[in-house]
């Protein structure tokens, strides 16, 4: 049996690839072997086959060449969707809308292509269609973008020396909420359960500053949310961090980080700088993720009766996190963030919107 040095080329290459199927490796190797010389018992003994299975694929190489080695079609229903079809409904799910909705379901589609429901699901699943989903966006249109990313993302990935570099922000109108009803306590096979209505009792604000070295919170709860009460908070860093140290305050640009009085105050405090993240862009403050385990592990389903209360919880909630304080590593350099939102721009630009 005679191979040419082409298909010797191919059949090394299936065989040497770790993504070739085990079954065309195997064939590969058994038309090399004779191409060898070897005998079919002498390569059955090698390979650790039968020696029909040799047979067989030493005449379908002869017979058919490279192709013999490939498996034949299964016998089947014949395939009824066209590739047409899949276009047809491929375009229609990408640049048409319904007219009685906002997206296409897989009974909509179906109806107005006249398949089934199953195949219209078959189709979305291969090419990673889902009308029903949708995600929120907003592209910051801060002139310095990218100076203010560089800017944060330096001072997490690279700090400067004797220096604290604090993430600062405000959650404000935290409600204290009482349900209307009490709550029902989890059951074996029965969640928690309570009422989806409740009685407001108030609201406080937690100004907060994240350490991102060491992820320890100074907080401070007050009831309104004013410069008078940031200023106040800056105070209370101003007293709470060594005095050898100097001051690196992450900030978005709420208009309360920015008015006469703070910047009066900022100057006599020449050791507090201030970064501010770009205009919607609040992802790249720490604090925003801390607030987010607040919310998630103590606010959402707690049930107070009292701004009071709310604010011992809340307290007390931040005490046991200094306990035990957990830092945010951030991961992403500023040119892989940059890379990612200009590769999304690319994106739209590229799809007409």
């Amino acid at each position: 049996m005679s191979v040419t040095d082409a298909q010797r080329v191919v059949l090394e290459g299936w065989v040497r690839r770790r993504t070739t199927a085990q079954a065309l490796a195997q064939r590969s190797r058994i038309v090399l072997e004779c191409a060898e010389g070897h005998s079919i018992m002498e390569v059955s003994r090698r390979l650790r086959i039968a020696p029909d299975t040799v047979r067989t694929w030493r005449r379908r190489f002869i017979e058919r060449g490279l192709d013999g080695l490939c498996d034949d079609p299964r016998p089947g229903v014949p395939r009824k969707i066209t590739d047409a079809d899949v276009e047809r409904v491929i375009v229609k799910t990408l640049e048409e809308r319904p007219k009685n909705a906002t997206h296409w379901s897989t009974r909509s589609m179906a109806a107005a292509t006249g398949m089934s429901q199953s195949t219209v699901s078959r189709i979305w699943r291969a090419f990673a269609l889902a009308p029903h989903r949708a995600q929120t966006f907003k592209l910051s249109t801060d002139p310095l973008f990218i100076d203010k990313v560089r800017d944060v993302v330096g001072l997490y990935l690279d700090p400067p020396e004797k220096a604290l570099v604090l993430c600062v922000d405000e959650k404000s109108q935290i409600q204290a909420l009482d349900r209307s009803q009490p709550v029902l306590p989890m059951m074996p096979g029965v969640p928690e359960r309570r009422s989806h209505d409740y009685v407001r009792a108030g609201t406080t604000t937690l100004f907060a500053a994240l350490e991102v070295a060491t992820g320890k919170v100074i907080g401070s709860l007050h009831r309104r949310h004013r410069a008078a009460e940031f200023k106040k908070f800056l105070a209370k860093l101003d007293k709470e961090v060594p005095a050898d140290l100097r001051i690196h305050l992450i900030l978005d640009n709420y208009a309360t980080h920015k008015t006469p009085d703070i910047k009066k105050w900022l100057l006599a405090h020449p050791r507090f700088h201030l970064h501010f993240t770009p205009t919607s862009a609040s992802w790249l403050n720490l604090i925003e993720r801390w607030f987010a385990e607040l919310t998630q592990k103590k606010l959402k389903r707690g049930v107070h009766r009292s701004v009071q209360a709310l604010e011992r919880d809340i307290r007390a909630w931040l005490a046991d996190w200094n306990e035990h304080p957990r830092p945010f590593h951030w991961t992403r350099t500023a040119d892989e963030i940059l890379d990612k939102v200009a590769a999304y721009c690319r994106r739209i630009s590229d799809s007409g919107h």
